[in-house]
């Protein structure tokens, strides 16, 4: 119906006729999902997707469980199995979930109901888990058993073994008695319904990752990962009485450390426990990992807000109190304290109440306050029993502060009010297209790839940024460095975002940032520099979806006149495998983007329709963090040793 038409009563009426009839909305059409159906109806809503990190999340689910046992002090080994036949075990000496009848339904077990039926766990009031549990929703271990094509659950528990197995969430058996048992414990066996899950192959560095995170986190608890794959087998053994002391000093084995020992402190406040570690190292970025009932709060909230003020105004008296902040400066600021700083922080509370379904932000008021006693009053009694560790932390921050001004008045040099005032760089050749979800920059090595680049390019909505040479390794300068630096300046130039405190996603010119390299060791090289750049300094942009790598090919193929384009050496193979014989084809080997010409670079990295594209993502941020620093860094020896114990593997690798 266009705007200026005009209808009679009776059309209206009509029409209204129709749609009545073909809209009509009754009982009928609503559709109830019993017992476990919603979760299969829609895992996404329950694991987070259906890929590898979904698979992933499976094992996270039924080991939290585990992990909540250990936490209310029922439980110090758990053991993984990833099966031969590609289900997991995950076992533990814990109490043993119940099996007797429930109170509101005295004609099931237990064990069933925590298997079956959503919402139902021991984490929602009551004496089951005090001390605080990961899991507070009750969907874990039943939407793990929805999502396995079997399971089975074997509970020792009043020296007997019960044994119930389930095909797709749903129970084969009651749950029954096997036989004796001697000691307590569940074991969860289950394997992935791959008419959902997308993938059943778990990945053991994935996972021991995780596992070893959570060791970290629950002191005196033994996680061990076992693979029994056949060509995939190993294990290991995770125990850390330290704690979080053993996690920092971990975080910064790579690094050149300020203090001799980290900061550690673990105290029960009310019914929360708090425990901090912190440790200063002579880089310039911070590393501050926070947990939240042993889940990893990547959004930070209350605690961390807590932390940074007790580190800020504990340093700030510390510094004044010894007369290294002179009366007439100003204080420190969170920023000066936290450069260089490894810090981790887990508390652990009955009812922990997050932000959003992802837990990722703790909301708890009274924690910021408990953190902030517990973390004062540790870091006040170590600066005044190590008053030359003290010294060098408060120089360490006071340099920091000097840097910053520094980096303020060159940051005064790049900063845009928005995206029409600003003189971009000259090197940029910007795209047509004005609203941000359209464009896209390429970052492109060299200015002769920059030159094909911006020929075959599509001038409406993608802008080319050539780069010249290799940028600077911002892990080892700091920001006014950094800003000093022509490559760096325009790239945040170009971006619009800011950097440093200025820093915001509300101004990003381009929703897609695509790095472009050459496929060689310089090219590696330089693409590695600016992911160090992207995550140490702009990480929401990693964490938001915008970066990605383009996949330029290695080799055309030409045969008459068909030409193909292939991006390993194994495609190359397996494309001349599949030539029938007698057939020559030219293969041409691309030694760099410049060698390419406007149109085979649309074709084959830009064109929307036909390019390969990877998107850049965070999957373990703890992971990032160490590959990182032992690459970038300063110290040779680390990735030395790395390279001698992956030399099999590793090839071209730049250091």
């Amino acid at each position: 119906m266009s705007d200026g038409e005009t209808h009679t009563e009776e059309e209206r009426t009509k029409h209204m006729a129709i749609v009545a009839q073909t809209d009509e909305y009754s009982a009928k059409d609503i559709e109830i999902l019993e017992g476990l159906e919603p979760v299969r109806k829609r895992p996404g809503m329950y694991i987070g997707s259906t890929d590898i990190r979904g698979l992933h999340h499976l094992v996270t689910e039924v080991v939290d469980n585990s992990i909540d046992e250990a936490m209310a002090g029922r439980c110090d080994m758990i053991l993984i199995t990833i099966n031969d036949d590609g289900s997991v075990t995950v076992e533990d000496n814990g109490k043993g979930i119940p099996v007797e009848p429930h109170p509101k339904r005295p004609k099931q077990s237990t064990l069933e109901i925590v298997m079956t039926t959503l919402h139902a766990g021991g984490k929602f009031g009551g004496d089951g888990y005090k001390q605080g549990s990961s899991g507070l929703h009750g969907v874990g271990v039943s939407a793990v058993n929805a999502l396995s094509e079997y399971c089975k659950v074997e509970v020792k528990r009043d020296k007997k073994l019960h044994v119930q197995e389930y095909r797709r969430g749903k129970p084969l058996t009651p749950v029954q008695v096997a036989g004796t048992a001697v000691g307590t414990g569940t074991r969860t066996t289950f394997k992935p319904d791959l008419t959902i899950m997308e993938t059943g192959d778990f990945q053991f560095d994935t996972l021991a990752q995780r596992l070893r995170e959570m060791a970290y986190l629950n002191r005196g608890v033994t996680i061990k990962i076992i693979d029994e794959r056949e060509d995939k087998e190993q294990e290991l053994t995770f125990y850390f009485d330290g704690g979080l002391r053993s996690f920092v000093r971990h975080l910064n084995k790579n690094r050149n450390v300020v203090m001799a020992r980290p900061v550690y402190v673990e105290r029960k406040v009310d019914k929360s426990l708090i425990e901090v570690a912190i440790q200063y190292n002579d880089g310039y970025s911070e590393t501050l990992f926070s947990f939240a009932n042993g889940i990893n709060t990547v959004d930070g909230g209350s605690h961390v807000t807590g932390f940074r003020t007790a580190l800020t105004r504990t340093l700030n008296e510390y510094g004044r109190k010894t007369g290294q902040i002179k009366e007439a400066d100003s204080n420190l600021t969170g920023d000066d304290v936290r450069e260089g700083l490894t810090a981790a922080i887990s508390v652990k509370l009955p009812e922990a109440q997050f932000e959003g379904q992802t837990k990722g932000k703790l909301n708890n008021a009274d924690v910021r306050n408990q953190v902030d006693l517990v973390l004062s009053e540790a870091l006040a009694k170590y600066l005044e029993e190590t008053p030359a560790e003290g010294k060098r932390i408060i120089e360490k921050c006071l340099n920091s502060a000097r840097a910053r001004d520094a980096a303020r008045r060159a940051r005064e040099l790049v900063r845009r009010k928005d995206a029409l005032d600003t003189t971009l760089p000259g090197k940029l050749a910007d795209c047509s297209e004005r609203v941000p979800q359209r464009c896209e920059l390429y970052l492109v090595e060299g200015d002769s790839a920059g030159g094909s680049a911006k020929q075959g390019r599509d001038r409406h909505f993608q802008a080319i940024l050539p780069l010249r040479g290799k940028i600077l390794n911002v892990e080892r300068a700091r920001l006014d460095k950094m800003l000093a630096s022509e490559q760096i300046k325009n790239i945040v130039t170009a971006l619009g975002t800011g950097i440093g405190e200025t820093f915001s996603t509300d101004r990003l010119r381009y929703w897609r940032i695509i790095l472009m390299t050459d496929a060689d060791v310089d090219g590696s090289h330089i693409r590695t520099l600016l992911l160090t750049f992207f995550f140490r300094h702009m990480e929401q942009l990693i964490t938001n979806g915008h970066l990605y790598i383009a996949q330029p090919p290695l080799y055309r193929v030409q045969l008459g006149k068909q030409r193909s384009y292939v991006y390993s050496d194994q495609e190359l193979n397996e494309l001349l495998a599949r030539l029938p014989a007698g057939k020559n084809p030219t293969v041409s080997r691309y030694k760099g983007l410049g060698e390419m010409d406007p149109e085979e670079l649309w074709e084959t990295t830009m064109n929307p329709a036909t390019r390969t594209i990877l998107q850049v993502t965070i999957e373990d941020a703890i992971k990032a963090d160490e590959i990182f620093s032992m690459f970038m860094g300063d110290d040779v020896m680390p990735r030395k040793r790395y390279i001698e114990a992956h030399a099999k593997t590793v090839k071209n690798l730049d250091i």
